[in-house]
């Protein structure tokens, strides 16, 4: 028997469905007509519940006692089976380890941490926009978006600049790809190739302890007893899929919704409109991240449908970022919009460890574009990244006017 009237067609489960089809459109449609609906089964691959309206996806954030983050939290990985880093890695872990091993990692990106990274993301930042804002035409996301994140991730891990670019490579190939039918397996062995030199700095720097992350975390107990090199790796790992990925695909969708809505772009130029609230307006703008995922812990009533124990439960915060209900005309930029009550962190327990982070980096970036440049320009047509978890473009042809 179906578990519920299904009359939406579209395969999320497909990373070309995000390319070829307008998504705000279809959450659109989802919200009205079945905001809580059961996605079939394909390919011999589980159906899953799709929750699409802001209320249920913040509620199902916050619902640790009923929906599991262990067996993974990402759709792609629950299909295929559970996460190899349960248990271990604090994204893909449950209450009371999650906690403990949460205090750990906030410890290791104290303030402290955190206010040394952030002036150096700002030096950066400004930096690399007054050498482009020289060159006209450009690829926004090769020369600004690519150069940016991973160096703060890096500056945060203590990371060996020579070792930057591959980390980078496997960071993209390990999340989407650039051209349809990226394969799993290169995915797979890019998060491998991730985790492997990871903990090779793990043994190091418990060997031979500095004061950045890697050696916090090396040199930390959870409950009782040290984490192991793969338990260390996996945690900054997690430190890197927060912080690289998302804030590179943020900065680019920002900087293409300049070019879309110029008024925003000039009202933000001229000191109108206020960088903090442009910053919190281009993350729900952006959505990066457009789905969460948990698993069932026992049987429960979801509007009224009928989840079981074991059933995937998506989240999809790409629809709850664009509820109407919440946001007033949610696909108008309006970088002055307050309040502004996005879930693009995530919500709850597992709220994103790097939220201020993100923050301070989008921030930096708006700063140093109002500082050097005029107007943006769209000079040519930019990539679609092919994925069913992120959401954004791998290039952003554009013209900076000085």
């Amino acid at each position: 028997m179906a578990k519920g009237l299904m009359t939406l067609s579209l395969d999320l489960t497909d990373p070309a469905t995000f390319v070829e089809n307008d998504p705000h459109e279809f959450w659109r449609r989802v919200r009205r007509e079945q905001p809580v609906y059961w996605h079939p089964s394909s390919s011999g691959r589980p159906g899953f519940w799709v929750v699409a309206a802001y209320d249920d996806v913040l509620a199902g954030h916050g619902d640790w006692k009923r929906l599991s983050s262990a067996r993974g939290n990402v759709l792609d990985v629950l299909l295929h089976g559970d996460d190899s880093a349960s248990a271990k890695m604090l994204v893909v872990t449950d209450r009371p380890r999650h906690r403990a091993l949460r205090n750990v990692v906030l410890r290791a990106v104290s303030p402290r941490v955190l206010d040394q990274v952030v002036r150096r993301v700002q030096e950066r930042t400004a930096a690399l926009v007054a050498e482009v804002a020289e060159l006209g035409t450009f690829d926004f996301a090769a020369e600004v978006a690519d150069r940016i994140p991973m160096d703060t991730i890096c500056d945060l891990l203590s990371i060996p600049p020579a070792d930057r670019r591959d980390l980078l490579g496997w960071n993209k190939a390990a999340l989407s790809a650039d051209r349809p039918g990226g394969a799993r397996l290169d995915a797979i062995e890019a998060r491998n190739e991730i985790v492997l030199y990871l903990m090779d700095l793990a043994f190091e720097r418990r060997e031979h302890p500095g004061d950045d992350v890697i050696s916090m975390i090396a040199g930390a107990e959870v409950e009782g007893r040290p984490l192991s090199p793969e338990e260390v790796a996996l945690n900054c790992y997690s430190l890197i899929l927060g912080g690289d990925e998302s804030s590179r695909v943020t900065a680019i969708s920002s900087v293409l919704a300049f070019t879309q809505f110029p008024d925003q772009w000039q009202g933000l130029r001229k000191g109108t409109v206020s960088i903090a609230t442009a910053v919190e307006e281009l993350l729900r703008w952006a959505t990066p991240g457009m789905h969460f995922a948990r698993t069932a812990l026992c049987d429960f009533t979801l509007r009224d449908r009928q989840v079981r124990a074991g059933d995937i439960v998506t989240l999809w915060t790409i629809s709850a970022n664009n509820d109407e209900t919440v946001f007033a005309a949610p696909r108008e930029l309006d970088l002055s919009r307050e309040p502004n009550k996005h879930v693009a962190f995530g919500h709850g327990p597992h709220f994103c460890l790097g939220a201020a982070l993100g923050r301070a980096s989008l921030g930096a970036l708006l700063q140093a574009l109002v500082a050097r440049v005029g107007e943006i320009e769209l000079a040519g047509v930019p990539s679609r990244i092919y994925s069913n978890f992120i959401r954004g473009h791998s290039t952003l042809p554009v013209t900076f006017h000085p």
